[in-house]
């Protein structure tokens, strides 16, 4: 049986036994990946503190048969993210991003984009800007990266451009439609959500550019974007994450 290397977030711990635990990891190489860590309750383990919640570390593990849980050899600190420790709004983002990637997941399924994105958001969160921009730019990688990408640019019923046209009109987010809609769709969704322009705009510059949660952005489009993301995320799940009512926008 052949040690596999890799690079890994730890998303959920739950005790074993006595001595040992499970761990949820999320791996740059496999994506996420479910282990047992034998001895992983000592105080003098093989992996030290490298399963504490929201690590990055290396690991070594070894390949089980589908079904079973695979077996962590060793784990080695690389990154802490000690602004999540000292801010409270930080730290249940952190906790919101560990629980999508650990439950909206598929197991070794990878994207190392979505890893990529989820180290620097942890690393980020926490900063003067706020954790709501960054949080959602996480959000909207994520979705796109799994599949769900919103649509913004045209509406998600017709296929309308929703850049052309009166630049006063009503617009709305629907969940179940999977993005946007003009004026003339939104009567068939009940679900909708009213979206200014300013909101709107926002979920695009957010998507598009990496950077665009540094903006100062006015705190009602905050928090219109984080409803609408809140809103998308639980619909898609289909169940409300449980940190989400802890976070801000």
């Amino acid at each position: 049986m052949a040690a596999e290397k890799a690079l890994a977030l730890v998303v959920r711990t739950t005790d074993w036994s006595e001595t040992s635990r499970i761990a949820t990891l999320w791996t740059r190489e496999f994506g996420r990946v479910r282990v047992l860590a034998k001895g992983g309750r000592r105080l003098k383990s093989n992996f030290d503190s490298a399963l504490d919640l929201l690590t990055l570390c290396t690991i070594v593990l070894l390949r089980k048969s589908s079904g079973s849980l695979d077996l962590l050899t060793e784990a080695q600190v690389v990154e802490r993210f000690p602004r999540l420790r000292g801010d409270l709004a930080a730290l249940y983002a952190g906790y919101y991003v560990a629980e999508l990637l650990a439950d909206w997941t598929e197991d070794y399924d990878p994207h190392p984009v979505l890893f990529d994105e989820a180290r620097a958001t942890l690393r980020d969160l926490g900063t003067p800007t706020g954790t709501g921009p960054r949080l959602a730019r996480f959000e909207l990688v994520m979705l796109r990266e799994l599949g769900y990408g919103p649509a913004l640019i045209a509406c998600a019923v017709c296929g309308e451009s929703l850049l052309t046209g009166e630049p006063q009109r009503r617009l709305a987010f629907s969940a179940a439609a999977g993005g946007v809609l003009c004026t003339n769709c939104q009567g068939l969704h009940r679900d909708r959500l009213p979206l200014s322009a300013d909101a709107w705009a926002a979920l695009q510059s957010l998507e598009e550019t990496a950077d665009a949660w540094r903006r100062d952005w006015q705190v009602a489009v905050r928090a219109e974007v984080r409803k609408v993301l809140g809103q998308y995320v639980t619909y898609l799940m289909g169940r409300q994450p449980r940190l989400l009512p802890y976070l801000g926008s």
